[in-house]
């Protein structure tokens, strides 16, 4: 029975987790994911993960957040004047917006800090910092 190698195209079922338990995501009611190992598709822990399994194996990996999202970067914060946003908008912590650049490009944007005049927003992904773990399920290789 082949193994998972690198550059080969697999499919896989998987649930990420925090440490705490709380699933952030899950393919189980969906379609498996497929991606080819070694062409930067996923974050490099999970590729990582997977490598060596077999098809039908399940095994739980724990991706330290350098393999995963990276450290939260200080200078993705920033202040926003409140005037400058929607006055009928509810400012909430831990509220999602977002933020339209020139280019027409999206970012996604938490609000981290409600003061008088502004707010603070984060602009880093919202799984920085954090270890995840994986169940994880190998369900072809091509």
């Amino acid at each position: 029975m082949s193994q998972v190698k690198q550059k080969d195209t697999v499919k896989v079922h998987y649930t990420g987790k925090l440490e705490n338990g709380q699933i952030f995501d899950s393919s189980i009611e969906r379609e498996p994911l497929e991606f080819t190992l070694g062409k930067g598709q996923l974050i490099p822990g999970f590729e990582n993960g997977v490598l060596g399994m077999k098809v039908s194996e399940k095994k739980t990996i724990k991706i330290p957040h350098t393999e995963a999202y990276g450290e939260v970067k200080k200078e993705l914060f920033q202040e926003v004047d409140k005037d400058k946003l929607p006055e009928e908008l509810k400012l909430e912590i831990g509220m999602a917006l977002v933020s339209k650049s020139s280019d027409g490009s999206e970012r996604q944007l938490i609000v981290s800090e409600i003061k008088d005049e502004t707010i603070v927003v984060d602009a880093n992904h919202p799984l920085a910092g954090k270890d995840l773990l994986f169940d994880l399920e190998v369900i072809a290789i091509q």
